[in-house]
């Protein structure tokens, strides 16, 4: 069995049924039993893992001190995560929240440090308080005090609002259901969606989505415009405007609970706060809602006129694409550009339903240019106006930032853009949308364009080659000038030169790799105790490093340091490179010191595709003869493999081949006496 119930941070995923006394979470936790079986689920009612942990069982807890009832709270749950991390298997653990007494000015919370640590996901059974109430008279199995109706619902608010507050601030997704025919089928496709979604899997879904807009155009796409949606292609916010219809709905209760409230908590924009993003319109609205107030939406938002023109010019030409990429709501832009004749050649990729089956985060828009340009040899030209939009703006060729009305333009854009230039290596342009607002930073600084331009029109649509987009060098870089000098120097041989191509690989593993094949978010461990964000290489744990024997051994070892999960291979031969190291691999990083003709990676190459035609195939190599890929085979690889790229510290015009004491597999080794 796959292990189903493991999370990226290695945690399992252990997903908390809530609701006050009554609501009917023990008979919920049957029904899932009977429907998903053992196989990849455990279940567990709370109450009774705490009795089977309690000398004297329930009755023996129920007379102890808040203090002691607390100490075995949490080893019951404690107890969960340890089974469910061994086996595998998905929790799903039913429990009571807070207990309150009528008469009482507040509820007596009953949950733990350690469930807020333990849950990866919490559903709340929202009963309507007069169901509940009736399901508390005609429970004979068990003892209830009498609650009123407007106390019950006093104790579900309560509830409600609490829990989401703790989700927010733990990174917990928290989802709410209301009692109806159809409950179960909605609680057993967010089931699903928990055990199946993670970042990778986000990612991998969007890049899909992506994959095929480009495979099923009708021509080879020379040029692919990346557009960011709200605030960028209209001055509005699809997201603020579906919500301000939302809570004008009479039926809508806990208005409160918007997306403003979700992006301010601490889980910010990350993958968990978009995550919850969707989760929050499918508590709020059932589908045919969500689909009516879409359409509402989009009726009170219109497109700046420049974007219509400009990507009605777009349609006409095959070669020239372009791509919504938006982190709000998918179906609100598809209706848009509907409206204004362009979603035949316009497609949009974004959520905002669970059945959409990604989220769209800066990171991930960043990594969708990252795709056309590297696997698709594709031009991108990127346009944005937010913070969120500044990965995606430094990974186009052409960056456009969209400056709108001072009133409603983001206000830390400003520092974050000019860090980006300053710092990142942005090199961007801005577009006045409406014309007469004021500039950001200046337009020295980010020159000014006009999207209906001509020159700028005919410079989108006209056709081009990439050059040679799949390979990046570092030979003008002053780091790798320095890098490269004891690689040069005679003098240096043996340990030290290993060592100096063991930092030229980290070197080029770090600065030129995670770009090429991207990075991927995981939570890690705070020094301040609290968890946090951090950066791996894009399926670092199902990447491959072979080091071309012998004189790639050092470099790749730098790759290897760089990318510490991935996995290692020494191969003398293509022949080294078995289908049992490839399988299940979506990425293979080829090191050697020096390619001259590039013949020997070309077997290489052509070896590892006989056995996977699609795993992407990153070549790194200390120095690079320029001739290996303007002309041969090895060129001819390049332009026919979209998923080949080649990663050099210099490339060198010097058709020179060493032999001898000037062999660079001697060098490292101290066989230079070897002809």
């Amino acid at each position: 069995m796959t292990d189903r119930g493991a999370r990226e941070n290695g945690k399992p995923t252990i997903i908390g049924i809530y609701g006050i006394p009554g609501s009917g979470k023990s008979f919920l936790l049957k029904q899932l039993e009977r429907e998903l079986g053992s196989q990849d689920f455990e279940f567990y009612e709370g109450s009774e893992v705490i009795a089977s942990l309690v000398p004297g069982g329930l009755d023996t807890f129920k007379k102890m001190p808040e203090l002691q009832k607390e100490h075995w709270r949490q080893l019951a749950i404690d107890k969960i995560g340890k089974t469910c991390g061994s086996s595998g298997r998905v929790g799903i653990v039913a429990g009571h929240f807070m207990f309150w007494t009528e008469g009482e000015g507040k509820g007596r919370p009953v949950y733990t440090d350690n469930d807020l640590r333990t849950f990866s996901h919490i559903i709340y059974l929202d009963t309507p308080a007069d169901l509940t109430f009736q399901q508390r008279a005609n429970d004979k199995g068990r003892s209830r005090p009498l609650c009123s109706l407007e106390h019950l619902q006093d104790w579900k608010t309560e509830e409600k609002m609490q829990l989401r507050s703790l989700c927010y601030q733990h990174g917990i997704l928290f989802s709410i259901v209301t009692p109806t025919s159809m409950m179960l089928n909605r609680i057993l496709t967010l089931l699903r969606d928990f055990v199946q979604h993670s970042e990778e899997f986000n990612l991998s879904s969007a890049e899909h989505q992506l994959d095929e807009l480009v495979i099923t155009s009708p021509a080879k796409l020379h040029t692919m415009l990346v557009l960011d949606a709200d605030r960028t292609m209209s001055s509005e916010d699809s997201g603020r405007l579906f919500w301000d219809l939302l809570s004008n709905d009479p039926q809508t209760t806990d208005k409160d609970y918007h997306l403003k409230t979700l992006f301010s908590s601490p889980l910010g924009y990350s993958y968990t706060a978009f995550r919850q993003a969707t989760l929050l319109y499918e508590d709020f609205a059932d589908d045919s809602k969500f689909a009516k107030l879409c359409d509402e939406t989009a009726v009170a938002i219109a497109m700046y006129p420049e974007f219509v023109a400009l990507l009605r010019q777009i349609a006409e030409h095959d070669h020239v694409g372009a791509v919504v990429i938006t982190c709000g709501l998918r179906r609100v832009w598809e209706t848009i550009l509907d409206r204004e004749g362009l979603s035949g050649k316009i497609k949009v990729i974004g959520g905002g339903r669970t059945v959409d089956g990604i989220v769209v985060t800066a990171a991930v828009k960043a990594a969708m240019v990252s795709r056309l340009k590297y696997y698709h040899n594709v031009r991108v030209l990127a346009f944005g106006d937010s913070v969120l939009d500044l990965p995606m703006l430094c990974q186009a060729d052409e960056a456009i930032v969209v400056v709108g009305d001072t009133k409603t333009r983001s206000k830390i854009m400003d520092g974050a853009l000019l860090d980006a230039i300053e710092n990142g290596g942005l090199s961007a342009r801005q577009v006045l949308l409406p014309s007469n607002v004021s500039a950001r930073l200046n337009t020295t600084i980010l020159p000014a364009l006009q999207l209906t331009n001509p020159g700028f029109i005919n410079s989108v649509i006209q056709q081009r080659s990439r050059g040679l987009p799949r390979i990046f060098h570092a030979t003008k870089r002053n780091a790798a000038k320095q890098l490269m000098t004891p690689m040069r120097d005679a003098r240096v041989s043996g340990p030290a030169l290993r060592e100096a191509h063991r930092r030229a690989g980290w070197y080029l593993a770090t600065e030129f790799l995670t770009d090429f094949i991207g990075v991927e978010e995981y939570s890690i461990p705070h020094v301040q105790g609290n968890e946090t964000t951090g950066y791996r290489l894009r399926n670092e744990k199902s990447t491959l490093i072979v080091a071309l024997m012998r004189g790639g051994e050092p470099m790749a070892l730098g790759v290897n340091d760089a990318f510490p999960s991935a996995m290692f291979l020494h191969a003398k031969s293509p022949e080294d490179v078995k289908l049992v190291h490839v399988s299940q691999k979506k990425t293979i990083i080829l090191v050697d010191s020096v390619i001259n003709s590039g013949k020997t990676v070309v077997d290489f190459v052509r070896h590892i595709r006989d056995i996977n035609s699609s795993i992407q195939i990153t070549v790194v190599a200390g120095v690079v003869q320029a001739q290996s890929i303007s002309e041969g085979s090895l060129a001819q690889e390049i332009d026919s493999r979209p998923n080949l790229g080649i990663v050099a510290l210099r490339l060198s015009q010097n058709k020179f081949t060493g032999r001898g004491t000037t062999d660079t597999g001697n060098r490292l080794f101290n066989s230079t006496h070897i002809p």
